[in-house]
């Protein structure tokens, strides 16, 4: 089995502002994600948060890495997956879920064996994944994308018509300190998290997906009085430091998941930024 991983470690909002365009895309941008065949991981010292992807040509066993120095992956830990590809299958514990395109599932700390696999592997699975630090163990449970609590936002004169997808968040898993959804934007709608905001009390990642083919989404990020942009493609993650703001604007529309960890599980729990006070 092919495993990667790598290692991010926090930096300040003072010495982002001295980054250049390389040095920003080193430290926030995770563009190593779903490769045939292959598990890559990218554990951030922002909140000990882990992204990666699973993509199984045959069956993936999630495993240990050192960082976690644990016997086994989700032995302190919590784990949520959302299906960005073809029709795929995660064992738990020997328990079958059966993800389709754009559902999600959520796993609770303590399950030793996790394995997934594809229906398909000329069309295969393709898992994305966000992990968070867990002091207790909750029930594993799949939300399918009918079942996400819905919530519109934003308009098509502002050019910001989306539909939130809240997955897995409370109200509808009980998890320790992770959160997932997914954002959809319309047709002719490009700017995502307008106006911006920034919650000290927890990081961020965005993961943008659905973006056609020639097209990009120029992200935000950075302190709201000293903005810095990072352009980003299909399957791209990027790093939300809890200093930061993290917003985005496509050359077409497109969708993006968002992952969170942190101080607290209030989803309004942010200081909004306002659009003119961006520099």
């Amino acid at each position: 089995m092919a495993i990667t991983y790598e290692s991010r470690y926090a930096s300040s909002p003072k010495a982002v502002k001295n980054y250049d365009t390389t040095q920003l895309r080193e430290e926030f941008l995770v563009d190593n994600l779903m490769q045939d065949g292959q598990i890559n991981l990218t554990y951030s010292h922002y909140d000990r948060y882990i992204v990666g992807s699973i993509v199984p040509i045959e069956a993936l066993k999630l495993e240990t890495i050192d960082p976690l120095k644990a016997n086994y992956f989700l032995e302190r830990r919590e784990l949520g997956i959302i299906n960005v590809g073809g029709k795929g299958t995660v064992s738990v514990e020997g328990v079958l879920y059966e993800l389709d395109f754009k559902d999600a599932l959520y796993i609770g700390s303590g399950n030793k064996e996790v394995i997934f696999k594809s229906d398909d592997v000329a069309n295969p699975a393709k898992y994305y994944l966000n992990s968070a630090p867990a002091h207790k163990s909750y029930p594993t449970v799949k939300v399918s994308k009918a079942e996400a609590n819905k919530i519109e936002l934003g308009s098509l004169e502002t050019a910001n018509h989306r539909t939130v997808n809240q997955m897995i968040i409370g109200g509808i898993v009980t998890t320790c300190q992770l959160q997932m959804g997914m954002t959809e934007l319309k047709t002719g709608s490009v700017w995502n998290t307008m106006p911006a905001h920034v919650h000290d009390r927890r990081m961020e990642i965005y993961f943008y997906l659905d973006i056609p083919e020639g097209q990009a989404v120029c992200h935000f990020m950075g302190q709201p009085e000293e903005t810095r942009h990072i352009w980003m493609h299909n399957y791209q993650a990027v790093i939300s430091p809890p200093w930061s703001i993290h917003c985005g604007s496509g050359t077409s529309n497109y969708t993006f998941i968002w992952g969170m960890a942190g101080e607290n599980l209030d989803y309004g729990d942010m200081d909004v930024a306002k659009i003119t006070d961006l520099k």
